[in-house]
């Protein structure tokens, strides 16, 4: 039996607009992961899929056009596996429709538990590219962002293509003081298409005011990138809360959010913002060690109904 897994991650700062060709920052969760396991099937019954934490199962001949389906076969042509009996068993601690990039990490976790079936190394470029076509399945215009910075497992600099076939722009970010995040998980869930489309609509509708908050998020992001390099953590925090309300502008937030969000204030954290796609899922709060505790206490008491807390680590 070969098994993967694959990291949670966060978009500390850039969402939707990283739709729109300006920078993001996201970061990956290593303790929270999806896991794969790639075994082999019975004679003559192809590719199985089993997700046995949400008790189902289905053939690939049955259901060929299911995005895991669909990464699956991908995966095991690339790999020499076309026509392999294979069992491939799914599971996952990541909040799904949290903006927690559950997918990716699911898509990830499998395709490298079956190159491991086939005794292949597929560099992260090659891993982000099959799963990327699986986002789109599941959410329409992504970004392409959740499937990059799984796919590497560290924080990175995310600007998309130019134009279809060419490659974005992938960076290894600096991070000069560990940071700490507490997660307050919703308990909404939100499918990533649905605020994505809205956006869209918005922008087709008001194209001048879109760029504008696009524009004044990519400097955001570019802000915290220098933050984030020099560990000026409390600059950090200041910028994530701009960065919320330029999200709120935008129309993606929601009360749930925003009372999250108001509660991590207030017990000192140094700043807090949605994460993801919106209208639910998570937000995040940047703390120190002195606040963690209140943070993750008030997040609780405004209502989450899951407190996480990650560490990134400093790089330089």
């Amino acid at each position: 039996m070969a098994t993967a897994s694959a990291p949670a991650k966060l978009i500390l700062c850039g969402e939707h607009a990283v739709v729109y060709r300006r920078p993001a920052i996201a970061v990956p969760l290593g303790d929270l992961r999806a896991r794969a396991e790639v075994a082999p099937g019975e004679p003559g019954a192809g590719l199985r899929l089993l997700a046995p934490d949400l008790g189902v199962a289905w053939a690939a001949a049955d259901e060929p056009d299911h995005p895991l389906v669909e990464l699956a076969l991908s995966a095991a042509a690339r790999l020499g596996l076309a026509g392999a009996d294979l069992t491939v068993t799914l599971g996952s601690a990541i909040p799904v429709a949290s903006g927690m990039g559950s997918g990716a990490a699911i898509g990830t976790a499998l395709v490298r538990a079956l190159a491991a079936h086939a005794g292949a190394a597929l560099p992260p470029d090659a891993v982000a590219e099959l799963v990327y076509a699986s986002e789109r399945r599941f959410h329409g215009t992504p970004s392409g962002i959740d499937n990059t910075v799984v796919a590497h497992e560290r924080a990175v600099w995310f600007v998309r293509a130019p134009e279809p076939g060419a490659a974005p722009t992938i960076e290894p970010l600096a991070v000069g003081a560990p940071l700490t995040l507490v997660v307050g998980d919703t308990g909404v869930r939100s499918e990533t298409r649905l605020p994505v489309g809205a956006v869209r609509e918005a922008w087709q509708a008001r194209p001048d005011e879109y760029e504008t908050l696009f524009d004044a998020v990519g400097d955001l992001a570019t802000r915290a990138r220098f933050a984030l390099a020099a560990g000026e953590l409390a600059v950090l925090g200041h910028l994530l809360d701009a960065n919320q309300t330029l999200l709120e502008r935008m129309g993606v937030s929601s009360p749930e959010l925003e009372r999250l969000v108001a509660a991590a204030r207030a017990a000192g954290a140094l700043g807090a913002k949605l994460s993801g796609a919106g209208w639910g899922g998570v937000m995040l709060a940047l703390v120190t060690d002195e606040t963690r505790g209140a943070v993750e206490e008030a997040l609780r008491a405004a209502g989450a109904t899951r407190v996480l807390a990650a560490t990134v680590a400093a790089t330089v």
